[in-house]
Protein backbone atom coordinates (compact mmCIF):
# COMPACT_ATOMS: atom_id res chain seq x y z
CA UNK A 1 0.00 0.00 0.00
CA UNK A 2 1.38 3.39 -1.02
CA UNK A 3 2.03 5.69 1.92
CA UNK A 4 -0.15 8.80 1.87
CA UNK A 5 1.43 12.14 2.75
CA UNK A 6 -1.38 13.67 4.80
CA UNK A 7 0.73 16.69 5.71
CA UNK A 8 1.11 17.51 2.02
CA UNK A 9 -2.62 17.05 1.49
CA UNK A 10 -3.29 19.67 4.16
CA UNK A 11 -0.76 22.08 2.69
CA UNK A 12 -2.36 21.70 -0.74
CA UNK A 13 -5.79 22.46 0.74
CA UNK A 14 -4.44 25.54 2.54
CA UNK A 15 -2.80 26.77 -0.67
CA UNK A 16 -6.07 26.25 -2.54
CA UNK A 17 -7.97 28.31 0.04
CA UNK A 18 -5.36 31.04 -0.14
CA UNK A 19 -5.80 31.23 -3.92
CA UNK A 20 -9.59 31.28 -3.83
CA UNK A 21 -9.94 33.49 -0.77
CA UNK A 22 -12.46 31.08 0.73
CA UNK A 23 -12.61 30.61 4.50
CA UNK A 24 -14.78 27.56 5.16
CA UNK A 25 -16.09 26.46 8.54
CA UNK A 26 -14.21 23.76 10.43
CA UNK A 27 -15.24 21.70 13.45
CA UNK A 28 -11.91 20.96 15.15
CA UNK A 29 -11.92 18.18 17.72
CA UNK A 30 -9.46 19.17 20.46
CA UNK A 31 -7.86 16.63 22.77
CA UNK A 32 -6.00 19.17 24.94
CA UNK A 33 -4.52 22.67 24.96
CA UNK A 34 -0.92 21.76 24.01
CA UNK A 35 -1.99 19.80 20.93
CA UNK A 36 -4.41 22.58 19.97
CA UNK A 37 -1.84 25.38 20.22
CA UNK A 38 0.12 24.81 17.01
CA UNK A 39 -2.95 23.48 15.22
CA UNK A 40 -4.99 26.62 15.86
CA UNK A 41 -2.18 28.89 14.71
CA UNK A 42 -1.71 26.76 11.60
CA UNK A 43 -5.37 26.80 10.58
CA UNK A 44 -7.11 29.90 11.89
CA UNK A 45 -6.32 32.19 8.94
CA UNK A 46 -7.87 29.77 6.44
CA UNK A 47 -10.83 28.39 8.42
CA UNK A 48 -13.65 29.63 10.63
CA UNK A 49 -12.99 27.26 13.51
CA UNK A 50 -15.25 25.85 16.18
CA UNK A 51 -13.43 23.81 18.81
CA UNK A 52 -15.05 20.61 20.03
CA UNK A 53 -13.92 19.17 23.37
CA UNK A 54 -15.27 15.63 23.53
CA UNK A 55 -12.92 13.20 25.25
CA UNK A 56 -14.77 10.59 27.36
CA UNK A 57 -11.54 8.62 27.68
CA UNK A 58 -9.97 11.15 30.07
CA UNK A 59 -9.90 10.12 33.72
CA UNK A 60 -10.46 11.16 36.41
CA UNK A 61 -13.10 13.87 35.97
CA UNK A 62 -10.83 16.44 37.61
CA UNK A 63 -8.27 15.79 34.88
CA UNK A 64 -10.94 16.21 32.22
CA UNK A 65 -12.05 19.54 33.63
CA UNK A 66 -8.48 20.79 34.01
CA UNK A 67 -7.63 19.97 30.39
CA UNK A 68 -10.84 21.65 29.25
CA UNK A 69 -10.09 24.77 31.29
CA UNK A 70 -6.57 24.94 29.87
CA UNK A 71 -8.03 24.78 26.36
CA UNK A 72 -10.39 27.65 27.16
CA UNK A 73 -7.50 29.64 28.60
CA UNK A 74 -5.38 29.02 25.50
CA UNK A 75 -8.11 30.42 23.25
CA UNK A 76 -8.30 33.53 25.43
CA UNK A 77 -4.51 33.90 25.49
CA UNK A 78 -4.31 33.63 21.70
CA UNK A 79 -7.00 36.28 21.38
CA UNK A 80 -9.00 34.24 18.87
CA UNK A 81 -12.76 34.64 18.62
CA UNK A 82 -13.37 30.90 18.49
CA UNK A 83 -16.40 29.17 20.03
CA UNK A 84 -15.68 26.10 22.14
CA UNK A 85 -18.25 23.33 22.47
CA UNK A 86 -17.70 21.45 25.71
CA UNK A 87 -19.57 18.17 26.06
CA UNK A 88 -20.59 17.06 29.55
CA UNK A 89 -18.24 14.55 31.13
CA UNK A 90 -19.49 11.00 30.54
CA UNK A 91 -16.83 8.26 30.46
CA UNK A 92 -19.33 5.40 30.06
CA UNK A 93 -18.98 5.07 26.25
CA UNK A 94 -15.21 4.78 26.58
CA UNK A 95 -15.31 2.09 29.27
CA UNK A 96 -17.80 0.14 27.19
CA UNK A 97 -15.52 0.07 24.14
CA UNK A 98 -12.45 -0.71 26.27
CA UNK A 99 -13.86 -3.94 27.74
CA UNK A 100 -11.41 -6.78 27.19
CA UNK A 101 -8.77 -4.40 25.82
CA UNK A 102 -7.55 -2.92 29.08
CA UNK A 103 -4.01 -4.31 28.84
CA UNK A 104 -3.28 -3.22 25.28
CA UNK A 105 -0.61 -0.56 24.66
CA UNK A 106 -1.16 2.82 23.03
CA UNK A 107 -1.82 2.53 19.26
CA UNK A 108 -3.54 -0.81 19.87
CA UNK A 109 -7.19 -1.68 19.27
CA UNK A 110 -8.42 0.13 22.39
CA UNK A 111 -6.74 3.32 21.24
CA UNK A 112 -8.18 2.94 17.74
CA UNK A 113 -11.69 2.42 19.07
CA UNK A 114 -11.30 5.48 21.29
CA UNK A 115 -10.18 7.63 18.36
CA UNK A 116 -13.08 6.36 16.24
CA UNK A 117 -15.53 7.18 19.04
CA UNK A 118 -14.32 10.77 19.22
CA UNK A 119 -14.17 11.24 15.46
CA UNK A 120 -17.71 9.89 15.04
CA UNK A 121 -18.92 12.40 17.62
CA UNK A 122 -17.01 15.18 15.87
CA UNK A 123 -18.46 14.22 12.49
CA UNK A 124 -21.98 14.14 13.90
CA UNK A 125 -21.50 17.53 15.57
CA UNK A 126 -20.08 18.98 12.34
CA UNK A 127 -23.13 17.72 10.44
CA UNK A 128 -25.43 19.18 13.09
CA UNK A 129 -23.73 22.59 12.81
CA UNK A 130 -23.55 22.51 9.02
CA UNK A 131 -19.75 22.74 9.04
CA UNK A 132 -17.83 22.45 5.79
CA UNK A 133 -15.06 20.31 7.33
CA UNK A 134 -14.14 18.45 10.50
CA UNK A 135 -10.82 17.16 11.78
CA UNK A 136 -8.87 16.52 14.99
CA UNK A 137 -5.74 17.77 16.72
CA UNK A 138 -4.70 14.18 17.49
CA UNK A 139 -2.34 13.81 14.52
CA UNK A 140 0.14 16.22 16.11
CA UNK A 141 1.17 13.56 18.63
CA UNK A 142 4.12 11.31 17.72
CA UNK A 143 2.46 8.66 19.90
CA UNK A 144 -0.61 8.47 17.65
CA UNK A 145 -0.97 6.71 14.30
CA UNK A 146 -1.74 9.58 11.91
CA UNK A 147 -2.46 7.22 9.02
CA UNK A 148 -5.15 5.41 11.02
CA UNK A 149 -6.66 8.68 12.24
CA UNK A 150 -6.96 10.00 8.69
CA UNK A 151 -8.38 6.76 7.30
CA UNK A 152 -10.92 6.70 10.11
CA UNK A 153 -11.82 10.34 9.54
CA UNK A 154 -12.29 9.74 5.82
CA UNK A 155 -14.63 6.80 6.46
CA UNK A 156 -16.69 8.80 8.96
CA UNK A 157 -16.91 11.70 6.50
CA UNK A 158 -18.70 9.40 4.04
CA UNK A 159 -21.18 8.46 6.77
CA UNK A 160 -21.90 11.94 8.15
CA UNK A 161 -21.78 13.91 4.90
CA UNK A 162 -19.15 16.42 6.06
CA UNK A 163 -15.71 16.55 4.43
CA UNK A 164 -12.79 15.43 6.58
CA UNK A 165 -9.74 17.71 6.59
CA UNK A 166 -6.84 15.31 6.13
CA UNK A 167 -3.80 16.37 8.14
CA UNK A 168 -0.61 15.47 9.92
CA UNK A 169 -0.02 18.38 12.26
CA UNK A 170 3.35 17.14 13.49
CA UNK A 171 4.81 17.97 10.05
CA UNK A 172 6.76 21.23 9.73
CA UNK A 173 7.97 20.66 13.32
CA UNK A 174 4.39 20.99 14.54
CA UNK A 175 4.93 18.88 17.64
CA UNK A 176 8.09 20.81 18.53
CA UNK A 177 6.22 24.08 18.03
CA UNK A 178 3.43 22.88 20.34
CA UNK A 179 5.99 22.28 23.08
CA UNK A 180 7.42 25.77 22.57
CA UNK A 181 3.94 27.28 22.72
CA UNK A 182 3.15 25.29 25.85
CA UNK A 183 6.15 26.86 27.55
CA UNK A 184 5.27 30.31 26.21
CA UNK A 185 1.72 30.18 27.58
CA UNK A 186 2.46 28.04 30.63
CA UNK A 187 0.15 25.27 29.47
CA UNK A 188 -0.35 22.11 31.47
CA UNK A 189 1.31 19.23 29.59
CA UNK A 190 -0.08 15.94 30.86
CA UNK A 191 2.26 12.94 31.05
CA UNK A 192 -0.32 10.37 29.88
CA UNK A 193 -2.76 10.25 26.99
CA UNK A 194 -5.86 10.51 29.11
CA UNK A 195 -7.43 7.17 29.95
CA UNK A 196 -6.84 5.31 33.18
CA UNK A 197 -5.10 2.49 31.29
CA UNK A 198 -2.54 4.80 29.69
CA UNK A 199 -1.93 6.31 33.12
CA UNK A 200 -1.28 2.88 34.63
CA UNK A 201 1.08 1.97 31.77
CA UNK A 202 2.94 5.24 32.25
CA UNK A 203 3.35 4.55 35.96
CA UNK A 204 4.56 1.00 35.29
CA UNK A 205 7.13 2.27 32.79
CA UNK A 206 8.39 4.86 35.27
CA UNK A 207 8.69 2.25 38.03
CA UNK A 208 10.54 -0.11 35.69
CA UNK A 209 12.97 2.64 34.72
CA UNK A 210 13.68 3.38 38.38
CA UNK A 211 14.37 -0.29 39.07
CA UNK A 212 16.97 -0.58 36.30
Amino acid sequence: MEKVNYGRMLDEKLSELERTGERPSLLLHACCAPCSSHTLLYLHERFRITLYFFNPNIAPEEEYLYRRDELLRLVRELGFDIPVIDEAYDPAPFYELAKGLEELPERGERCQRCIALRLKAAGAKAAELGSDFFTTTLTISPHKDAAFINRCGGEIAEQCGVAYLFSDFKKHDGYKHSIELSHQYGLYRQDYCGCVYSRINKQKAAESARDE
